[in-house]
């Protein structure tokens, strides 16, 4: 995300203006099935028209950005999830070994720092709790880090935070899986925290002593990103 809806001196393609264009319509007249039609279609356009209007796109009731000026994608099948760092039992999982595990169900907003809001999202996934847990980390972990398989995307939590319920590696969003465009196919939910803390596009959890900022944090965010409380705004917690 950024503190700007449009990047400063990004040019606007026209395949890609029109087609934002028309996604804005077609979600007025034609509903969900529409925007979901355009998510699959525009996020490849945008990328071929190279302006870099990933972070602008709007699919269903998100705006989508990406830190790249791509939308990175990984089938199901070959997707894996590193957990290692200062643990006693790293360990690697995959897609449908995640699906297997006790799944948990959030309904919950979803908040933007630049100021946009998703009232009443379904989550669906695995407590990151319990994937930590697994791993058996020793006395000295204060901290977890995140990366995404986007080459740059990097977030962090306090121990403390990880822990929370309302803290998952979510696989489903409204009920279906998440799509590339959302982060999937599997994505971090940091309920009570701004949205850049719910890192898309997940490959790796790592157990540390010291805390690394995260992507956003070196462009200025808040660390701890506590909606309502963080970045200068005083937004209605989740």
């Amino acid at each position: 995300m950024s503190r700007l809806d449009v990047p400063e001196g990004a040019p606007v393609g026209r395949r890609v203006f029109l087609g934002l264009a028309a996604f804005g319509l077609s979600g007025i007249v034609w509903g969900s099935k529409a925007a979901g039609l355009m998510e699959r279609l525009l996020g490849p356009l945008a990328v071929k028209d190279g302006t870099g209007l990933l972070g602008l796109l709007p699919t269903g009731r998100f705006r989508i950005y990406s830190v790249v000026g791509s939308l990175p994608n990984r089938a199901p099948a070959a997707w894996r999830l590193d957990v290692d760092g200062r643990v006693g039992a790293p360990y690697a999982i995959g897609y449908d070994e995640l699906l297997a595990l006790p799944a948990v169900e959030l309904t919950k907003d979803f908040q933007c720092v630049t100021g946009w809001r998703v009232p009443r999202v379904r989550w669906k996934g695995v407590r990151l709790a319990d994937l930590i847990d697994r791993a058996a980390p020793d006395g000295g972990v204060t901290a977890v880090g995140f990366e995404s398989f986007d080459g740059a995307y990097t977030e962090t939590l306090t121990l403390e935070q990880a822990r929370r319920n309302d803290v998952i590696v979510a696989y489903e969003l409204d009920g279906k899986p998440i799509s590339s465009a959302h982060g999937g196919p599997v994505r971090l939910y940091v309920a009570p925290m701004y949205g850049y803390k719910s890192l898309k596009w997940l490959q790796r959890i790592t157990l540390v002593a010291t805390a690394e900022p995260g992507y956003w944090e070196r462009q200025g965010y808040d660390t701890d990103a506590w909606i309502g409380r963080s970045n200068g705004r005083g937004d209605e917690p989740a």
